[in-house]
């Protein structure tokens, strides 16, 4: 035990010093030569693109209410609570942010078609050249999601910046400048942007089953899904189930996350875990996030962010422990604390390293101990045997698998599932 313990622990030290590695050979190469990929005029020339627009708030309610005319559906939701006008308004910055999407592409000769999550399919992906998002950061991911050819591009705008950062869409100065943004991109004035993802590989009995989506379950519409339904229908029937391969590399990519714990939140969840190759030991917790280098800013993030209080805290019980005079309320000192442990939880969305957090471990005892495995780290390769009772594997927020009891679950980065993204140049 105590040599696991301290291989661990190296391999911990070791997977750290890689990634600050990575990190200054990422500002090298950026200060360097521009960034990742430098683009040319003519490595960029769509001739048909595909605009994949979000469905409002305004057109989900018209779809769970589609019986009631507009008065009526107006009514309902303000007995709800809803404020109906701003519901309007902000679907209306939406459509007219598409609209100029589609028109700016058309107006430089490119063949474009507009679709929802609906009619997002195999064959209108193939039939583009390009794929821009018309919405947020969960357009965005909903675009990533279907994309498998490494020189498919995904572009995004931001059609609500008012409401929405959109870290993954171009910044939102072009929200109301498309055609300067298209122009750029046809111009070469960008960098590719090659973010990894997250390759999910399920090992058991019941990795067939439907997967769920978790954005649009209150629609009953089975064409509410990231996945061709289709298809997942057509595999075999359920009676055919147990002559399918016991192994199978799921179809969607992560691009920001994948989140395993069990489906009721209140629920402890029970797996064993292993990194990159070491022994499997028992973990309870409230689940694992597991993120790329993208995702690094968002949920993972927030799990393990120190907020002020918590610093100015510790740093009041340094000074007691200690007799060292630590100025614990000083405040700009705590605001460089607190940002500098912050930034250092963040990785480039390129790094081919895995980021992962066991959220609230549970330890044996009342308080933690040394030897207890660290409750975040960074791995190549992750391999985690479930253990729970009514689990889910959660792709991007988004799409939930079942895994239960004995199901594996094996992630890891492979650089041909990288997404090819842009970055344009700015004066």
């Amino acid at each position: 035990m105590f040599l696991r313990n301290i291989s661990a622990h190296r391999s911990a030290i070791r997977n750290l010093s890689l990634i600050k590695n990575l990190q200054h050979n990422e500002r090298t190469y950026r200060n360097s030569f521009g960034s990742w990929s430098q683009a040319n005029a003519s490595s960029f020339s769509p001739k048909r693109a595909l605009v994949l627009t979000k469905l409002s708030r305004y057109e989900f309610e018209k779809l769970r209410h589609k019986n009631l005319d507009e008065a009526q559906l107006e009514n309902t939701l303000r007995k709800r609570g809803s404020d109906y006008n701003m519901l309007l308004y902000h679907h209306t910055l939406h459509k007219n942010c598409e609209a100029m999407v589609k028109n700016t592409l058309e107006e430089k000769n490119i063949e474009t078609k507009v679709v929802t999550r609906f009619d997002y399919n195999e064959a209108n992906i193939n039939w583009a050249d390009v794929i821009f998002t018309a919405g947020g950061d969960g357009t965005f991911l909903l675009g990533a999601s279907k994309i498998h050819d490494p020189e498919k591009t995904l572009i995004g705008f931001n059609s609500d910046p008012t409401r929405s950062e959109g870290y993954l869409c171009l910044p939102k100065k072009y929200s109301n400048n498309i055609e300067n943004a298209i122009d750029k991109l046809l111009k070469g004035k960008f960098r590719w942007l090659f973010r990894k993802r997250i390759r999910v590989t399920l090992i058991g009995d019941k990795i067939y089953d439907m997967p769920v989506e978790l954005h649009d379950q209150q629609l009953s519409q089975l064409e509410n899904r990231f996945l061709e339904i289709t298809e997942e229908r057509d595999e075999a029937p359920k009676l055919e189930e147990n002559k399918k391969s016991k192994r199978r590399i799921l179809p969607v990519k992560a691009l920001n996350e994948v989140f395993i714990g069990e489906a009721l939140s209140a629920r402890v969840s029970y797996y064993e875990l292993a990194v990159d190759g070491s022994e499997r030991t028992k973990v309870k917790s409230s689940g694992l996030c597991v993120s790329t280098g993208t995702g690094s800013t968002s949920w993972t993030f927030n799990i393990n962010k120190l907020t002020h209080q918590s610093v100015s805290d510790l740093m009041k019980l340094i000074e007691e422990e200690t007799g060292l005079p630590i100025d614990y309320k000083n405040q700009r000192l705590i605001d460089r604390i607190t940002a500098k442990f912050n930034d250092n939880l963040i990785f480039g969305p390129e790094i081919s390293l895995m980021g992962y957090t066991i959220r609230d471990s549970l330890s044996d005892g009342t308080l933690p101990v040394p030897g207890e495995r660290k409750p975040r780290g960074f791995a190549k390769q992750l391999e985690i045997r479930s253990r729970c009772f009514d689990a889910s594997l959660v792709i991007d927020g988004g799409l939930s698998y079942s895994f239960n009891d004995g199901t594996i679950a094996i992630l890891d980065i492979v650089d041909d599932d990288a997404l090819r993204t842009v970055v344009l140049n700015e004066p």
